[in-house]
């Protein structure tokens, strides 16, 4: 059994921010971007904490060093003591450093924590399984899509975040999955434009669950091309502003600024999903009953196709 959770957050600016955790069915725990006010940052990272006991892996994966994306990244450390530390290879800089970013810059350029992602990288306990070990940790399941580090577009964006003027752009793109388990997609908040001008560069695979880019704006929109390789089964619209959203109006989506929190329980071939918000619901879900008060409010399950 699998548990992912989305947190409804945002940073110290009030900004919608983006922060996920995967109990992964291995020893393998993750956590995906950091957006920590200090309204929250006890009540969170005491969850985090107490749902990855018993795991032997964890790993943190930073889309990119925007403020919405690793404020508080220095309290989780404290807490969590950040081992393995998961980027892209970047120099990013900005004019005004915060102790967020300074931190961010301190694990990414720390040889003993930092692993750099790229397109096919393979890392023992990521989504490389050695059995012969003497640990049999497992594999997390989690592969790397994007991006191509030769790719001559991907390259002036990180000139750009060297340059201290753009950071969405040099985002992963993650998918996390197991054989028949469900298949789960991040794209942190690359951008329309930029996403068009690799599209052909990337593998898309079937998913069943995509967390759409840059928080649902119309400003990261997935082009419909894309959409009808991943043929998500549910869209996952971020916190941004309902103004500047991108409803994607063809496909099954929960709308997190509606939503709260959301956990997908991930057990065999369904997924049964929680909410914070009592009052939100969804028509598409079959109802399964599945009532656990310690997740959130039940809204429904769905069956997911597997690989």
């Amino acid at each position: 059994m699998t548990t992912i959770k989305s947190f409804s957050v945002t940073d110290i600016h009030g900004e919608p921010g983006d922060m996920f955790y995967i109990k992964h069915n291995s020893s393998n725990f993750t956590i995906i971007d950091c957006c920590l006010n200090d309204d929250t940052k006890e009540q969170i990272v005491s969850e985090i904490v107490n749902v990855k006991q018993g795991k032997d892996i964890t790993r943190f994966i930073s889309t990119h060093p925007d403020e919405d994306h690793i404020c508080g990244l220095e309290y989780l450390d404290k807490e969590i003591a950040i081992a393995n530390f998961y980027c892209v290879e970047n120099a990013a800089t900005k004019k005004e450093e915060s102790d967020s970013f300074k931190h961010y810059c301190s694990l990414r350029d720390d040889e003993n924590k930092r692993y750099f992602v790229f397109k096919g990288c393979k890392r023992k306990w990521m989504n490389d399984n050695d059995p012969n070990d003497g640990k049999n940790y497992g594999s997390s399941g989690i592969s790397c899509l994007w991006p191509d580090v030769e790719n001559e577009d991907f390259k002036k964006e990180l000139q750009k975040a060297c340059e201290g003027k753009s950071y969405n752009n040099i985002s992963p793109i993650i998918k996390y999955s197991v054989q028949d388990g469900v298949s789960v997609m991040w794209m942190g908040d690359i951008e329309h434009e930029f996403l068009e001008k690799i599209k052909n560069k990337v593998s898309w695979p079937e998913i069943d669950i995509l967390f759409a880019p840059h928080h649902g704006r119309e400003s990261g929109r997935v082009s419909c091309d894309v959409l009808k390789k991943l043929d998500p089964s549910i869209i996952v619209i971020g916190d941004a502003p309902s103004e500047y959203l991108d409803y994607y109006s063809e496909y099954n989506t929960i709308t997190q600024n509606s939503a709260g929190d959301i956990v997908f329980l991930c057990n065999n071939k369904n997924v049964d999903i929680y909410v914070s918000n009592d009052n939100f619901k969804v028509d598409y879900l079959e109802n399964q009953n599945r009532t656990n008060q310690s997740l959130g409010y039940y809204i429904g399950s769905f069956s997911i196709k597997g690989e």
